[in-house]
Parts: C-alpha cells; structure tokens; sequence
C-alpha cells in the first residue's frame, strides 16, 4: 500500500470514530516524532501491538479487500507473565465496497458489535478437521445471546447495535451491506495475536508493505521503534 492510502484511511476512521462520539485513547494521537522519543513507559502499546493497523492482505486492493482497525487494549500470548491480560478489544472500520478476508482463529473468540452506521454482513461457515470450509454441514450461531442454525454460507445481517459470537474455526469474512453506509464495528475477544491465530483461505498476507511516497501521518501497530 501507498504511505498517502494509509493516511487517508487512518484519517477516515478517525472521522468515523469522532462521529460516533467513540473516544481513542491517547497512544492514538501521538505522532510519529513523539513515538521516536517515547520510552519504556510504552513497551506495553509496542509488544502487545495496540494502536492503528491498516491492511489489504497484500492483495494491493485496499477499496476491495481490506480495513482499517485500532487495537485498544489486548494482552500478549508470547509473554503472559509480563502482560497477562486474557481479553482484546478492537475497534474497526469498513466502507461501502470493503470486505474482510475469510479466516477463523484457532485461539480466540470473539464477539463483533456493530457500533454505529450502515450494516455489516458477515459470512460463516463451518471448517472441517483438515481446516478446509465445510460448504454443506448448517452452522450455529449465537446473536445477542439468541441461538439460531443457519446454511452454511449464510450472511448474518448485523444493525447497529447486535452483535455476533464468532467461537473458533469458524470461517467468517464481512462486508458492508450495500446502500447502508460506512460501518464502525467493535471487537471484544480473548487475547489477539495476529502474528499466529489467524487461518487464512485462501492464503493472504496480514500486514502490508508499505511505499512511501509521503511523510506518515500516524505510525502503524507493527512500525514503532524502540525504546531510546
């Protein structure tokens, strides 16, 4: 992805975020500079990768296949005696043509709230032992404490407001429903570790590389520096 596409889609989500009064922490405003001489005091924000993360799988198709997310608090699974918290919170962000690519997480649940906007669909399907997607065998499903089993396939409509348990391996992507509008989602879930909990199919790529053809305007999760 261009630098100037991230920039322009961490300052769409901030706008999203504003609009729906959803307030960032401060972490999220500090700028490239200040994270240049920022210290220890904020090791937990680097190991534990919270803040902003913009992705297109490396497809290189951001409008398409891709969203914008903000970590917020999360603990780290490859060192729980030092951050042991058990549970993550995201925020995320879709636009109108915007899908999230199919995955399930072999380690975490997770709920997916939609927070204010349009609404989201999102596709579920069962994964069989060999981790492939069962296209035939009906899904169960849990919205908002309501237990329900759909086709495989099914494309659970969310409104602002409901909600949607993802329990692990199962398959799940998410767009925007059309004509509805941008939607700003909210993720609770166990601890996240996008590095190793994610099953991709097919295959992509989690985080992009970057080109940089101009000054970034926020650092993204994975780009802090160290410590000075």
């Amino acid at each position: 992805m261009r630098r100037s596409e991230i920039n322009r889609a961490l300052r769409e989500l901030e706008a999203m975020c504003e609009k729906h009064s959803f307030y960032l922490p401060p972490f999220c405003h500090m700028t490239p500079e200040e994270w240049r001489k920022a210290g220890h005091e904020y090791d937990e924000v680097r190991d534990c990768m919270l803040g902003w993360d913009i992705t297109d799988f490396g497809m290189g198709d951001f409008d398409h296949l891709g969203f914008s997310l903000i970590t917020l608090r999360n603990g780290c699974r490859a060192m729980p005696e030092r951050y042991p918290k058990v549970y993550a919170e995201k925020i995320l962000y879709l636009k109108e043509g915007q899908r999230a690519a199919n995955h399930f997480h072999w380690f975490k649940t997770e709920d997916i709230i939609n927070r204010g906007g349009g609404n989201v669909l999102i596709r579920v399907y069962a994964s069989r032992e060999d981790e492939s997607i069962d296209e035939e065998r009906a899904v169960e499903v849990h919205l908002d404490g309501r237990r329900m089993v759909v086709p495989a396939g099914t494309q659970i409509r969310l409104r602002p407001g409901e909600s949607l348990w993802v329990t692990r391996r199962l398959y799940h992507d998410f767009a925007v429903e059309p004509g509805t509008g941008p939607v700003l989602l909210g993720e609770v879930s166990q601890c996240n570790d996008d590095q190793t909990d994610n099953r991709f199919l097919p295959p992509v790529g989690r985080f992009p590389e970057i080109e940089e053809d101009e000054a970034p305007y926020r650092l993204l999760c994975n780009e802090y520096p160290p410590a000075p």
